[in-house]
């Protein structure tokens, strides 16, 4: 009986709505009306029946009772026809169980309808947030640097001449439907081998995938579609741009200063060792991806994070074109702050010098919100060099902070996916 119940349930299930199962079941049934009413006629015009269809048709009873016993039957009959449909048909193609399949459908109707937000970054930080925002709604689009030039991304950049593929491919991992096998494969670094040492799977695909569909792109959305990613990933723009740095002069003794170094490349920033004091791309105009624009303009919420500020972040937003996008957004705006600094890049910054930065070189008011970490009652030993950042900002700030317990707990030095974009959707809700 227990069994017969759940059965029922899950097949009602179907009937939830925004399933998109309702309006074929109706012309279903609109059919079988049709097809009654022309079998009715047909028996008007072979009348008289013989006597056995006054038997048949319950013709001895009160015609109200009659019409109920054949309503009763009716709906009997949709139930199980529901219930043997529902296993029939999708058992054959899924391991599961078919309750397993309406709540995958209930989930992917849920997530259609979600909110439309776009975030902005790089790195680990922006896959993070990715994989806790796709539980929530399939609207995401995913806006990367294309300024990486170190590891795997950084070898295939230089010996191919293609965009970097390396923080493209972890968001991809991240947007996957199921993080399984395939994205495992995707994910895959080789430890060995000559020329295969370092590098991953996944961008060696998107690597191939560029060649074969003729432009990098494409070949993101194809890669996505082998993952079947909730949402989609693009490149800020599709312009060979070099990130560059200018890093705080040092004193040489009294009465002088070394000059201010410039150093060229992503990689080379953080292993320099010396304050940042600005970057900036070259060429410094290079043009937007038309569909990011498209995407910023359409967004409900726009987030700038989390990542590296300065080689992350602020790359995408240094792009012209990105940022008069988000400056002319309806959307709501913010910025998540990181949980720790980083070395080479935010040795000893708090939240408030983390804003300072990004507004020095974007401009005030672009983010009026910023959403920190208040959790700073973990044990945090890993990695080197970092420590978690304090929640310290200027009285007279021209911004909302909103602070939230957003720590992982296992890996301190990084969001916790599910608690940031609970943060996040509540906010767009509240709005």
């Amino acid at each position: 009986m227990m069994k017969l119940h759940r059965h029922i349930r899950t097949a009602l299930k179907w009937l939830t709505p925004g399933m998109g199962v309702k309006r074929w079941l109706l012309l279903l049934g609109c059919g079988i009306a049709l097809l009654s009413l022309g079998f009715s006629f047909l028996l008007r015009e072979l009348y008289p029946l013989p006597n056995i269809f006054y038997y048949l048709t319950f013709q001895f009873i009160p015609r109200g009772l009659r019409a109920g016993l054949f309503g009763l039957a009716g709906v009997a009959a949709v139930m199980i026809a529901l219930i043997g449909l529902n296993r029939a048909l999708l058992e054959p193609f899924v391991e599961t169980n078919p309750e397993t399949v309406v709540n995958a459908v209930y989930r992917y109707r849920q997530r259609e309808r979600g909110p439309r937000i776009v975030t902005i970054g790089g790195g680990h930080g922006l896959s993070v947030l990715l994989r806790g925002l796709k539980r929530y709604t399939s609207n995401i689009t995913a806006i990367v640097t294309v300024a990486d030039d170190g590891g795997s991304s950084g070898r295939l950049r230089r010996e191919l001449g293609v965009l970097p593929p390396g923080d493209f491919r972890n968001c991809i991992a991240a947007l996957a439907d199921d993080e399984a096998l395939t994205t495992q494969l995707f994910q895959y670094r080789f430890s060995n081998g000559s020329g295969l040492n370092g590098h991953s799977f996944g961008n060696l695909f998107i690597t191939a995938m560029t060649e074969v569909t003729g432009s990098f792109e494409r070949a993101i959305m194809e890669s996505g579609q082998v993952l079947a990613v909730q949402g989609r990933v693009l490149p800020n723009t599709l312009c060979d741009v070099t990130l560059m740095a200018d890093l705080r002069a040092e004193p040489i003794g009294r009465g002088g200063v070394t000059p201010p170094v410039r150093v060229a490349g992503e990689s080379s920033i953080t292993e320099a060792g010396r304050a940042i004091e600005r970057v900036y791309l070259e060429p410094d105009d290079a043009p937007a991806y038309p569909d990011a624009v498209r995407a910023l303009l359409e967004a409900d919420l726009i987030v700038a994070g989390p990542g590296s500020l300065y080689t992350s972040v602020l790359p995408n937003l240094l792009v012209p074109d990105v940022a008069r996008a988000v400056t002319a957004s309806r959307a709501l705006k913010v910025y998540v702050c990181d949980v720790a600094t980083q070395r080479g890049e935010t040795n000893g910054y708090s939240t408030g010098d983390h804003v300072t930065v990004l507004e020095a070189h974007i401009g005030t008011g672009l983010f009026p919100v910023v959403l920190v970490n208040d959790n700073l009652g973990v044990d945090f030993d890993t990695p080197p060099g970092d420590e978690l950042v304090p929640v310290d900002f200027p009285p007279d700030a021209g911004y909302r902070v909103v602070t939230a317990d957003l720590v992982d707990l296992a890996r301190p030095w990084r969001h916790d996916s599910d608690k940031l974009a609970q943060a996040l959707v509540r906010m767009v809700e509240e709005r």
